[in-house]
């Protein structure tokens, strides 16, 4: 299939990931903010701590949101709780144009972390509900493309402007979303799980156009309602074995994925580079950092499913360690004031950039592809949401500890500790995690449930899969 056979998914798919460009303008903004507000001419004197906490708090508040952003979803349908996400950014926005002091920008951090959590609960499930199979990967991956654009902008534009002119700009992105994701098709699922069948079919038909078949309609029915007859609780996450395990992979996955130090690099790029003393300014090397972010995204979906997700994660993993070992070795000899140093002053401007690729090609993307297939239907959405208030409780630790760490110990001792990790990371997937490349949805629940009995049973013409714990 053709990109210009699926516009209509293309278009409401680039709409909807407006709200996670928004969301990495929330990350990256830090970027270059914090220098202006630890510099001594600074209106609103910040010190090193409140500019950890600067950072932080967004992420630490995007824990809240994902367990109302679930249950809206299937109440108002997706696309409502999706357009609510931008009520918390705009307002943040509005918050850090008046600031005129810290606790003023804790506040909007903290606003903005509720729009956070709700476009990253909500944003996955919009776009696997609309997208047809031939391009539902692709699709996905404009979460991370459309976050990394976000992020990429701070570091264009933020250096250059001042810290009102910079909050005009990212006001305007949610405001954009708004504007065009209101004109945008809600989920055909979402009406068939309310009974609305005849809004159902209107949605696809404008998802669709003319390659609009109704035996797609019909099997979005009967997915439907055979997922409703099943009522899944929240202790299954746990009690239930393939449940378990599932839960025990993503959840070892996200943590290489955060304790790799990803999030740190990202809020404080522009203090890192200063501090490498390159052949780069900080603030060209953040551009050329944040292009590579982008860039990578882009490609990555195209990996997926020809090389598979075990190796991808494994060469991801074993680049970003090695990455975070030899940055933290430049900065041990800078901080002992080894003669070596001045001619390795190229060490970080190279690395730094070959962290970022390694992170994006696989720690970055492709966790979420097996969020999207290592779960039941009855349970993924239950899953994703515990998945999700970890990933943000991660965030805020890595985000702060950094800057703690950098402080009292040493930015070196920060990343060796974000290696040893990375490299556990190896291991772990190494060892635990099953490759899915290829695999039906069947297959893979096989495998997570070998020990449990599987009885398939006849039901008007369709196998139904029953599991008990034996």
């Amino acid at each position: 299939m053709t990109i210009q056979s699926k516009w209509r998914e293309y278009v409401a798919a680039l709409s909807a990931t407006l709200i996670t460009a928004a969301a990495g303008t929330t990350v990256g903004w830090t970027s270059p903010t914090l220098p202006l507000l630890m510099d001594k001419d600074s209106p609103i004197q910040t010190t090193a701590d409140q500019s950890s906490w600067i950072a932080s708090l967004m992420i630490l508040c995007s824990a809240v949101s994902p367990i109302p952003a679930s249950y809206l979803a299937d109440r108002i349908g997706t696309k409502k709780t999706l357009l609510l996400a931008a009520i918390p950014y705009i307002v943040g926005w509005i918050l850090v144009m008046l600031a005129s002091n810290v606790p003023t920008i804790y506040v909007s951090r903290l606003i903005s972390g509720l729009g956070y959590g709700i476009a990253y609960t909500a944003a996955p499930m919009y776009l696997g509900e609309i997208a047809s199979n031939e391009v539902r990967g692709a699709m996905a991956t404009l979460i991370t493309v459309m976050s990394k654009f976000g992020i990429l902008s701070q570091y264009c534009i933020g250096p250059y402007v001042s810290m009102l002119g910079l909050a005009s700009f990212n006001i305007s992105i949610p405001i954009l979303f708004v504007v065009t994701f209101s004109a945008m098709p809600e989920s055909p699922y979402y009406y068939l799980k309310s009974g609305q069948h005849n809004l159902a079919e209107i949605s696809l038909k404008k998802l669709r156009g003319r390659g609009f078949m109704r035996e797609e309609l019909d099997c979005m029915s009967h997915l439907v309602n055979e997922n409703m007859k099943e009522k899944s609780r929240w202790k299954d996450l746990v009690t239930v074995g393939g449940n378990k395990k599932g839960l025990i992979i993503l959840l070892g996955i996200y943590f290489t994925q955060q304790f790799c130090g990803s999030t740190a690099i990202i809020a404080y790029a522009q203090q890192i580079f200063g501090a490498a003393e390159g052949g780069l300014g900080a603030k060209e090397s953040c551009i050329l950092f944040g292009t590579v972010q982008l860039l990578t995204s882009a490609i990555s979906s195209q990996l997926v499913d020809r090389l598979g997700r075990k190796p991808l994660l494994l060469v991801s993993s074993c680049g970003v360690g090695i990455a975070n070992i030899i940055i933290g070795a430049y900065f041990f000899m800078k901080h002992e004031n080894s003669e070596y140093v001045v001619n390795l002053s190229y060490i970080p401007i190279i690395v730094i950039p070959i962290f970022i690729f390694s992170y994006t090609i696989g720690l970055a993307t492709v966790p979420f592809a097996i969020t999207s297939e290592i779960f039941p239907t009855n349970i993924k959405s239950k899953a994703t949401c515990v998945i999700q208030i970890f990933v943000a409780l991660m965030t805020f630790a890595v985000t702060k500890l950094y800057q703690v760490i950098a402080d009292n110990l040493g930015n070196y001792v920060a990343f060796w500790c974000f290696g040893l990790l990375s490299v556990g990371g190896v291991i772990f997937i190494l060892i635990l995690l099953p490759e899915t490349k290829g695999q039906s949805f069947a297959a893979i629940q096989d495998r997570l449930y070998s020990n449990e009995k599987v009885v398939y049973e006849k039901q008007d013409d369709h196998m139904s899969r029953v599991k008990i714990n034996v």
